[in-house]
């Protein structure tokens, strides 16, 4: 079922999450916990975030460095139909720019067509960190506009090869983000809001915002969305702040500001638990706030542990 069809029909707010893939190594037992902890609450869908291949160096006999590839998760399009057909959840796999080419994108949304998931969410991705700024495959898409535009084109029928005859159209519902303290790499939220545009006018159907910690930050965006004819639903997207170190960190790489009185509740904190507390609370009062105000639906950032999630759920559903 679609995103857009699940939020038509809901009655009340919505409640979703975001996994991540588990490290190599692990087994999908992981997987399995984390989504049997929320399912209480009735997901309607689930978020799987694609993780792109790195680049580490080794030095060899003759002094040179060498070039290796490391894939430290595995892949999205597995770990979705494994969950929608265990648990007959609708899944939502991250396409993400940043280590495919056009083909291998087309190539995966085949897969996924086949095996019956029907939503994306797309994005551009973050950079390699050996690379320090993001840097698109030879034959691939810099920006996600593009990569939205190739996902339209094959739900139209369109594929790469243009003499392919007989192709069947798909049908992905399209999610894309917003950044509702603008895009870190974005000169400012009016450049970010237009280029938001863009890609609803090319056939994004919702938007997950990234996490925030003030909720007027998310209401001041859904306006100046509405005021640029961004009429589709927007999603917030809620991550629960579970070190202190977090209060540098997130500021840093995702261009979020931390409320004064959020900042004193963790630096106040006396351990670690605490401020894992201190966390939760700021989150439950957050989501209560979002839901009172009618919201379509609470997406939560898991990072792979349920328990935060499950209680801040257990407060609010």
């Amino acid at each position: 079922m679609k995103i857009t069809h699940h939020l038509e029909e809901a009655k009340s707010t919505l409640f979703s999450f975001e996994l991540l893939p588990p490290l190599k190594g692990e087994n999908i037992q992981k997987i399995h916990s984390t989504v049997e902890n929320l399912l209480e609450f009735n997901p309607a869908f689930v978020d799987v975030t694609y993780h792109r291949e790195e680049f580490v160096y080794h030095e060899v006999t003759s002094g040179l460095l060498q070039k290796r590839t490391v894939r430290k998760r595995p892949g999205t399009v597995g770990i979705c139909a494994a969950i929608s057909h265990k648990y007959n959840l609708d899944t939502v796999p991250h396409i993400i720019c940043g280590g495919f080419t056009k083909e291998e994108t087309e190539n995966a949304l085949i897969d996924l067509d086949f095996v019956g998931v029907d939503n994306v969410l797309l994005l551009r991705g973050d950079a390699i960190r050996s690379e320090g700024r993001f840097k698109a495959e030879a034959d691939g898409h810099a920006y996600a506009l593009d990569l939205l535009n190739q996902v339209a084109a094959m739900n139209k029928g369109r594929y790469l090869d243009p003499d392919l005859k007989n192709t069947n159209a798909t049908d992905f519902c399209i999610g894309v983000a917003g950044y509702p303290e603008k895009h870190f790499e974005a000169p400012n939220l009016e450049s970010d809001l237009r280029w938001l545009k863009r890609k609803v006018e090319d056939g994004a159907e919702y938007i997950i915002t990234q996490m925030f910690f003030d909720n007027d930050a998310y209401f001041d965006f859904v306006s100046k969305c509405r005021e640029q004819g961004i009429n589709i639903p927007i999603i917030p997207g809620l991550k629960p702040l579970s070190t202190k170190g977090q209060l540098s960190s997130l500021p840093q790489n995702f261009h979020v500001n931390m409320p004064d009185e959020l900042v004193r509740m963790v630096e106040n904190a006396q351990s670690k638990e605490d401020v894992k507390e201190a966390g939760v609370l700021w989150c439950i009062q957050q989501a209560k706030a979002l839901k009172a105000a009618g919201v379509p639906c609470l997406h939560f950032y898991t990072m792979g542990k349920a328990e935060p999630t499950a209680r801040i759920a257990r407060e609010v559903f």
